[in-house]
């Protein structure tokens, strides 16, 4: 059975043992088609939180929690805050109650935008088959690269791997198998520092006892569905006829009918692109002081503008969106002339969109967003019969960047950046 030392990269036709006898490691990995399979998914471990431990130190043994104030959300959580019930996307008042002791951190894009540019730069070694799903995550197409690189996919996904724990100290897990559905599955059997593998022949056997909602894009309500029609297993979905899935379920049920064989079609594709860039910010407490609102306008509209930016996109559609006590949700948009990535621009029309909103708050949530997304081609700098300064702005805000680039955030900020 072939096997590979995750330590030390030894790898042999045979395995050799419970330890690498080469480095007396016991990370071995070993499967009958570990090194015939080619498509992959690496997802980080605790992304946000595992930065943060990497970039202070004296946070390593603690809990840490990245994510707004009090009345905010988890963004996402390290381990050892994990051990005490603490999930992504929970309410923080929530996560405090079960983890009084964790470090909350606010977050911090740029880190993460660095980081995974950089782990991104080491798969781009690897293959061009990349298909990134968020900073953190992607799948890989290794299929085809063992000449190129003199190594089967299996020891370069393992390479990669090392280099992200050794250059960045950063971990993550790895899913490889025949298709993207259970090599995403796989790589969440094993976190962290995990490596599975689901092979062809062993497919139907291993699905057979997982819970539905292991099925990408299964949530509480699907489960619901599902289980009151009996099906709460793999092995219940498949006993399912296709017919009978698809007439109680819809066209859900036929995809429900070839996920629960491990059967997924979709290719890896290099040019999936994001759909809308936003961000928004939770009040500590319920504003309407429209000063206060105009200054978190300008940090937001500067936030996704900076993603804009590094993804080399500009955004047509202008949206706002305002969040109520009673948790109502208020969403104005507008399309512009021209699509932009300048946050002058942004900030203006998204503050028109406040001006024009006849509630008066107040509000526990402000956000702003681009949508109908194309790529910038530098022509964001043009003019306007309307505000002649436009332009000069625009260019002004270019100068800006390249001096924060060289010399930090910190460099040059906005007086309206400080409300």
């Amino acid at each position: 059975m072939p096997a590979l030392c995750r330590d030390c990269l030894s790898h042999w036709p045979d395995a050799p043992g419970p330890r690498c006898p080469v480095c007396r490691g016991r990370r071995l990995l070993s499967h009958p088609e570990l090194f015939s399979l080619g498509i992959a998914h690496m997802d980080c471990d605790a992304f946000y939180a595992s930065v943060e431990k990497r970039d202070d130190p004296s946070l390593r043994d603690k809990p840490v929690i990245v994510g707004g104030g009090r009345r905010g959300v988890v963004s996402t959580c390290c381990y050892i805050a994990r051990i005490y019930g603490v999930r992504s996307a929970m309410p923080m008042f929530k996560a405090l109650k079960l983890c009084p002791d964790a470090v909350i951190v606010k977050p911090r894009g740029a880190a993460y935008v660095e980081a995974s540019r950089a782990i991104r730069a080491m798969m781009d070694d690897m293959t061009p088959a990349i298909e990134p799903l968020s900073l953190d995550e992607a799948f890989l197409d290794l299929t085809g690269t063992e000449r190129l690189h003199g190594a089967p996919p299996a020891l370069l996904l393992a390479r990669l791997l090392k280099r992200m724990e050794d250059e960045l100290g950063l971990s993550g897990s790895i899913g490889l198998s025949h298709n993207k559905f259970l090599a995403k599955l796989a790589s969440e059997l094993d976190k962290p520092r995990g490596f599975s593998v689901i092979g062809t022949a062993e497919t139907l056997d291993m699905l057979a006892p997982m819970p539905v909602s292991r099925i990408w894009g299964v949530g509480q309500a699907a489960q619901s569905s599902l289980e009151k029609a009996g099906i709460r297993t793999f092995a219940d979905l498949q006993r399912w006829d296709r017919k009978d899935l698809s007439h109680r379920f819809g066209s859900s049920g036929e995809r429900l009918y070839h996920l629960c064989r491990g059967v997924d079609a979709r290719r890896v594709t290099q040019d999936r692109r994001a759909k809308s860039i936003s961000n928004e910010t939770t009040f500590g407490e319920d504003t309407a002081d429209r000063d206060l609102l105009d200054g978190h306008l300008w940090r937001l509209s500067e936030k996704v503008c900076d993603r804009a930016k590094a993804k080399g996109l500009a955004g047509r559609v202008v949206i706002l969106k305002l969040k109520r006590a009673n948790h109502k949700l208020v969403t104005r948009r507008v399309s512009l002339d021209h699509p932009t990535q300048i946050a002058d621009r942004l900030y203006r029309a998204a503050r028109s969109l406040l001006d024009q909103t006849d509630d008066p708050g107040p509000f526990r949530l402000i956000g702003v967003g681009i949508s109908d997304l194309s790529e910038d081609k530098g022509g964001t700098e043009f003019g306007d019969l309307l505000d002649p300064d436009a332009a000069a702005r625009a260019r002004a805000e270019r100068a800006t960047d390249a001096i924060r680039g060289r010399f930090g955030d910190g460099a040059i900020l906005k007086g309206r950046a400080l409300r």
